[in-house]
């Protein structure tokens, strides 16, 4: 007969699953609930994780509370705590308790979509979400999956671009005959760094970084020369990305000029939205998205200002048949009656990967937990605390933005220059409550503040505005 010890030790046991479940839950509650009182950061040296574990791994299981003790004594002092409420730098990793539980429970099921026939219901509930967000965020009818469109998670809107890079290269190709080696991609200076390794990833040789105005967004008329001077030199211009929401200053491309030269121009038109585009679930924002409609695919992620966890990036596509014919292969082993029928989506052909997780359970929680009207409260209040700090610089003597606040970014520099705005972000972070980031654009230096965490609150703005102004 089995004792209770050993029991406890069997990985496959279900009572004790059951009891270290719970255990961890309460970790991750107290975890959270404690965030206020840990350091933003880690300051731990290199090696020191590794240092306190051993070389090799245990032949014998280890009781839970083993791994349970581990997470408080090796894990959590090697974390920057990216729920901490005084994370303000790089955009936000979203999160919440429903997306958590929609991520346990997605780890329970275990479940391979790559196919509707392999989980009907991992399928179905994605494009439905992905549906409804056409709707929240105001985008374009036709993109939803009962239309020509449809939507898709990916892993991040690196994927995405990616995805749409090799898209555009074989719509290029198809169209024109054009060799890979010829075809030229576009995109403004402060797009992300994804649209240049995803080119290079897809073969392209030729990268052109359109300039930018004085608010950092792509000037179309830049664009246009571009695509003219390289059409003159033998290249064939195939795909253009904007954005919407660039990553140093959150500027915001003109999507309806750049769309205009695009289909004029026979351009694949890609709009990254990453952080940004969780904004749109307010009405008031959505100007920034003008244009629209003239665009083939577009990509925001949840898990930066939605409150689900990574990783659950959407993709959408005007018209999903170019995505399908350029990804779609067919071994006999993932044939089956429903794919045959033409009446279901396989997401296998809508991304790289063949594997993919059931991602858009965490999203269904987190949209049924907080109802579009939390997710828009939670998003205003970001904004509005982020443009008071900016008010606060403005009357600043010894500090000046740098950049519009369209989101909940405000991008800061110090008059003393590049020494000294550096120095300003370093006595920030080393006092352990807040973490903000620097980054330079024209060579000069400038703080980034993004508010966006799930666990901010409005007193902690207040607290980091003080912290500012004391060591400016």
């Amino acid at each position: 007969m089995t004792s209770a010890h050993t029991a406890s030790l069997d990985p496959l046991d279900l009572e004790a699953f059951r009891r270290h479940a719970h255990s961890l839950v309460d970790w991750v509650a107290d975890y959270l609930a404690g965030l206020d009182n840990l350091s933003v950061c880690s300051t731990v040296n290199p090696g020191d994780v590794r240092a306190k574990l051993p070389e090799r791994a245990p032949e014998q299981p280890e009781p839970f509370v083993a791994l349970l003790s581990d997470l408080d004594r090796v894990v959590v002092p090697g974390l920057a705590h990216w729920q901490h409420p005084g994370w303000l730098g790089y955009f936000p990793a979203g999160s919440s308790p429903a997306s958590v539980l929609g991520e346990l429970a997605c780890a329970g099921f275990g479940v391979v979509g790559m196919l509707w026939s392999s989980s009907p219901a991992a399928t179905e509930i994605e494009s439905l979400v992905l549906d409804w967000l056409v709707d929240l965020l105001g985008v374009p009818q036709h993109w939803k999956t009962t239309d020509i469109g449809g939507g898709v998670l990916q892993s991040g809107a690196s994927a995405s671009t990616h995805t749409m890079l090799v898209v555009a290269r074989e719509v290029c190709r198809k169209r024109t005959g054009a060799a890979i080696d010829d075809m030229v991609v576009y995109t403004s200076r402060e797009a992300h760094s994804s649209v240049e390794k995803g080119a290079r990833v897809a073969g392209y040789r030729h990268i052109r970084f359109v300039g930018t105005d004085a608010e950092f967004a792509m000037q179309p008329d830049a664009l246009a020369a571009a695509v003219e001077s390289d059409r003159a030199g033998g290249l064939m211009p195939a795909f253009v990305c904007s954005t919407v929401g660039t990553t140093g200053t959150t500027a915001v491309d003109p999507v309806r000029e750049i769309a205009a030269i695009a289909r004029s121009e026979h351009l694949w038109h890609h709009v990254d939205a990453a952080y940004a585009g969780s904004a749109m679930i307010c009405d008031e924002f959505r100007p920034y998205q003008d244009g629209l409609e003239l665009v083939d695919s577009y990509t925001f992620n949840p898990h930066k200002w939605l409150a689900t966890n990574l990783d659950c990036s959407v993709m959408w596509v005007a018209d999903r048949r170019p995505l399908i014919e350029t990804l779609s292969i067919l071994p006999p082993y993932l044939q089956n009656a429903a794919t045959a029928s033409g009446h279901v989506i396989d997401y296998r052909d809508w991304h790289l990967p063949l594997d993919r997780p059931f991602r858009a359970l965490k999203l269904w929680f987190v949209l049924r937990s907080f109802g579009a009207d939390g997710l828009r409260k939670m998003i205003r209040n970001h904004v509005a605390w982020t443009r008071r700090i900016a008010k606060h610089i403005d009357r600043h003597p010894r500090l000046e933005r740098i950049a519009e606040v369209p989101f909940a970014l405000v991008a800061f520099a110090h008059r003393d220059g590049n020494t000294g705005t550096d120095d300003l972000v370093e006595r920030i972070n080393r006092d352990g409550r807040f973490y903000i980031t620097a980054s330079e654009v024209d060579g000069r230096r400038y703080a980034r503040i993004v508010v966006g965490s799930t666990w901010t609150t409005e007193a902690h703005i207040d607290a980091v505005w003080d912290l500012i102004d004391k060591s400016a």
